[in-house]
């Protein structure tokens, strides 16, 4: 088993976690026409100031907004990478919709994972609680980890505490960082370190093992509209202002 890039999983593995998290990209990309990005109407007043205060080009602007929208709908697919990842390592899998995201070959370990340590309500805390004690009440020598992958500190502990009032404790029930989780699961202290580094050069040669053209699909949505101004001759943000506000007062003359 070829380890070129990090110690605790195989170069094949973690290249086949980089493809699927590849096609999420252009899945995302591909899915963003112009009816999705007007979807929520697009806020024209705000990127005309961030267009001249930030001395951005129109075109440039709203191409960051559309990766902005784009950013929002790849995020899950980052957790799904790092799940991915972890079920990468002997001894575990990845849950495949079956209520934790890993666990334990041997049912001695669950765990739920969250790519950021704010992305929960206190409703969802408190079911994902109760779902961890569950698993917990289940297997009696199982424990369960709330996994925040980027987390505020270091931390492998114990999680109790008052959710929605309610008091929770369960002595086999934890909150972990995402470098302790990595660490506990691969016996390797800098095993979220190791994979950090590697990205770049197994990014890198991912992509150098595919085709070019499906490196990047461009996303239609900007294509869509900067074809209407030529045939509108309105500026980007005015094809943009007139097809989200035409309705407005005023707003027909652009």
């Amino acid at each position: 088993m070829s380890h070129k890039y990090v110690k605790f999983i195989s170069d094949e593995h973690l290249l086949n976690c980089i493809q699927n998290l590849h096609k999420s990209y252009l899945r995302a990309k591909e899915n963003l026409s112009k009816k999705s990005l007007y979807a929520n109407k697009v806020d024209t007043i705000k990127l005309t100031f961030d267009a001249r205060f930030n001395n951005i080009s129109e075109g440039d602007l709203i191409e960051s907004e559309i990766l902005r929208q784009i950013d929002k709908s790849i995020n899950n697919s980052i957790g799904t990478f790092h799940e991915q990842i972890l079920g990468g390592i002997k001894g575990f899998q990845v849950g495949k919709f079956s209520g934790f995201d890993i666990k334990a070959d041997d049912n001695t370990l669950f765990a739920d994972i969250k790519n950021k340590h704010n992305t929960m309500n206190s409703s969802s805390a408190e079911a994902l609680f109760q779902k961890l004690s569950s698993y917990a009440n289940s297997y009696k020598t199982a424990k369960c980890y709330w996994v925040q992958i980027l987390a505020k500190g270091s931390f492998n502990e114990p999680w109790a505490g008052e959710i929605n009032g309610k008091e929770y404790s369960h002595t086999r029930v934890f909150r972990i960082s995402g470098d302790q989780f990595y660490a506990m699961l691969s016996g390797q202290n800098d095993a979220l370190f190791q994979l950090y580094k590697a990205l770049p050069k197994a990014i890198n040669d991912y992509l150098s093992s595919i085709e070019p053209e499906k490196r990047s699909e461009e996303n239609s949505a900007l294509g869509e509209i900067t074809a209407e101004t030529e045939k509108t001759r309105r500026t980007i943000l005015d094809q943009i202002t007139f097809e989200n506000y035409r309705y407005y007062l005023g707003f027909d003359k652009l």
